[in-house]
């Protein structure tokens, strides 16, 4: 059939208006919010229904056409733009975007996949609770992509990767057919957990149209602290106190490095710096309660009182209230977005045993300062589980390009020391086509095998999403 047959057919499942052709209409969705990706289309598709998706994926199936699935299109490693073959179809799931049920007894909100983040973090608050999942792009990033990402975000250390937060799911697999798996039980050991197979599978197995998801109590008390030290060891041993002390009231525990708040103050909105003086690292340390009675300021202060006892912590801010807790986040979630007005950044998304942070940073940094000189490390990020952002901007003035041209020369030298301290290449953004061909390096075939059993298995054709996660088969 011509393009124009599938055209019309798509037209008549889910109306013209959702069936995107134009160059304009269609370059919202072909480009990736660093610019790595631009792709090509021949549509866009945008069903608003589980139905509809069946529908789709049904047609696509039987005339052989690659779907590629996109939600709020924010994803860091490709897998959500069509490649430049031009016949790679895009499947949009924003007008999939109801809440299906709340039910604040049971802690739980069911969702279709195109609902925004922050809208489900609004839906639990209404019922006094909260959806813990917290990332810098939640105002635009959608739920379904979350979870086909198992996104991390800033509460993993207390509340789990998205992973953990997911109950059950509806799903449209590559055939068109529908798996209903949305339960809501916190128990059920019948057989394998087919759900837990299409979280993180960057939407390779199939489509995710809805989930059940946990909800949990919203925090009634909440205290944060921004303090500066001088080295990676002193952050990790300011964590050992206060996980110690804290345990799960322990939420936030963010490293940054003194350049990153720099690039922050002079390209972020309303930035400013919580410390009087200038210190190599910053941590950025959250406690939150779902009690009144108990005084996490207290607690708060006693920590970081053992801690400037010890001379871990050279200065120190505590939030006097919710707009300086809202302050020192903004500075923290704003330190992806500005490393663009500082020219061509080399990212790395890794992940160490927790103990093994300092080792990795003093090793990453001087690998890369030796690799570029005048490089501007700018790693930031998850201590408390071990996930560190490990992105390097270019020397100021340097050749944006020419830069970049060293993207994967730069990552072998910090994946190998990554690898040395038995970490993970991607951390919480994903594989997609990105880190793609790396995969086979850190993955041993037997491994590789099995995940190929499961893409043919449910996608006999490589329809849905192909090229992205697996590598190329041997």
């Amino acid at each position: 059939m011509e393009r124009n047959d599938h055209v019309a057919h798509f037209t008549k499942l889910i109306g013209a208006a959702n069936v995107l052709t134009t160059p304009d209409d269609k370059a919202p969705y072909l480009v990736e919010w660093r610019d790595l990706y631009q792709g090509v289309t021949p549509m866009v598709l945008r069903p608003g229904s589980t139905e509809e998706v069946c529908a789709v994926m049904s047609y696509a199936y039987e005339h052989d056409l690659r779907i590629v699935p996109q939600g709020g299109n924010t994803g860091l490693v490709g897998g959500q733009i069509p490649q430049n073959s031009g016949d790679e179809i895009v499947l949009s799931l924003s007008r999939m975007n109801k809440v299906r049920d709340v039910d604040p007894d049971g802690f739980t909100i069911t969702v279709e996949s195109g609902v925004i983040l922050e809208t489900l973090q609004n839906e639990a608050e209404k019922v006094d609770r909260l959806f813990p999942l917290s990332l810098g792009a939640q105002g635009s990033c959608q739920i379904g992509g979350n979870i086909s990402t198992n996104a991390g975000g800033t509460a993993v250390l207390s509340y789990g990767n998205t992973r953990d937060q997911v109950l059950g799911l509806e799903v449209v697999l590559p055939t068109g057919e529908i798996w209903n798996g949305l339960r809501t039980l916190r128990k059920d050991n019948t057989g394998y957990d087919l759900k837990q197979l299409f979280i993180g599978a960057e939407g390779t197995l199939g489509i995710i149209t809805a989930a059940s998801l946990k909800l949990f109590p919203k925090p009634k008390k909440l205290e944060a602290a921004f303090v500066g030290l001088p080295t990676p060891e002193a952050a990790l041993s300011l964590f050992s106190i206060a996980k110690a002390q804290a345990g799960p009231v322990l939420t936030g525990f963010e490293l940054m490095p003194r350049a990153g708040i720099e690039f922050c103050l002079r390209h972020l909105d309303g930035a400013r710096d919580p410390l009087e003086g200038e210190h190599a690292w910053y941590v950025l340390m959250e406690l939150s309660s779902g009690s009144e009675a108990f005084e996490i300021r207290d607690l708060l202060e006693a920590i970081l009182g053992e801690a400037f006892e010890a001379e871990l912590v050279e200065d120190g801010a505590l939030a006097q209230n919710m707009s300086q807790v809202q302050d020192f986040w903004h500075l923290r979630h704003g330190m992806s977005e500005v490393q663009k007005a500082e020219g061509g950044s080399i990212k790395h998304d890794v992940s160490v045993p927790v103990a093994f942070i300092p080792t990795f940073l003093n090793q990453a940094m001087a690998a890369v300062e030796q690799f570029v000189p005048g490089c501007r490390p700018i790693p930031f990020g998850h201590l408390g589980d071990g996930n560190i952002h490990f992105n390097v901007s270019q020397p100021v003035g340097a050749d944006k390009a020419a830069y970049l041209e060293k993207w994967d020369e730069m990552n072998e030298i910090v994946h190998g020391i990554v690898a040395d301290l038995n970490g993970s290449i991607s951390a919480e953004h994903g594989i997609g086509r990105l880190k793609r061909d790396l995969l086979k390096d850190v993955k041993s075939d037997i491994e590789l095998d099995m995940m190929w059993r499961i893409k043919s298995a449910l996608d006999p054709k490589g329809l849905l999403n192909p090229e992205r996660v697996l590598p190329v088969r041997k």
